[in-house]
């Protein structure tokens, strides 16, 4: 099946015409993870830029715009602008944002249930190359 069969359907992930890859790339990121649990606990209400930014340490301002965009391209979020001097963005997430949340909510469980193991076996594997030559 090709994607241009497919468009009317599901997507098909290994057909490497299907936008089904670059969605993935999108929503599997730290930051977009962080923003729509962020934006999720404020549904049906709105998040400042800023305060969005303080939620999520460590993320730059160009990175949570860049996030925040994609999301917003794609339907997930919405994005509310004040006309004040400076402006004031609010964004929140769209019902389909919404339902982001509980597949990447069980995917941020898992992560913070395994992460133990994740780094035993990398620092195995670390002590592994270490011997190679």
């Amino acid at each position: 099946m090709t994607y241009r069969r497919a468009r009317s359907t599901r997507g098909d992930l290994f057909d490497p015409q299907c936008p089904t890859r670059r969605l993935l790339d999108r929503i599997g990121t730290k930051w977009t993870s962080m923003a729509v649990k962020v934006l999720a606990e404020a549904f049906p209400g709105e998040v400042r830029f800023g305060d969005l930014q303080r939620r999520m340490p460590g993320i730059s301002h160009k990175m949570l715009s860049a996030t925040l965009q994609s999301l917003a391209r794609d339907g997930l979020v919405a994005r509310r602008v004040e006309p004040t001097v400076p402006p004031r963005v609010h964004y929140g997430l769209t019902e389909l944002g919404l339902s982001l949340e509980v597949p990447l909510a069980m995917i941020r469980e898992w992560a913070e249930q395994h992460m133990a193991e994740i780094d035993r076996a990398n620092e195995l594997s670390r002590k592994g190359r270490a011997g190679d030559c």
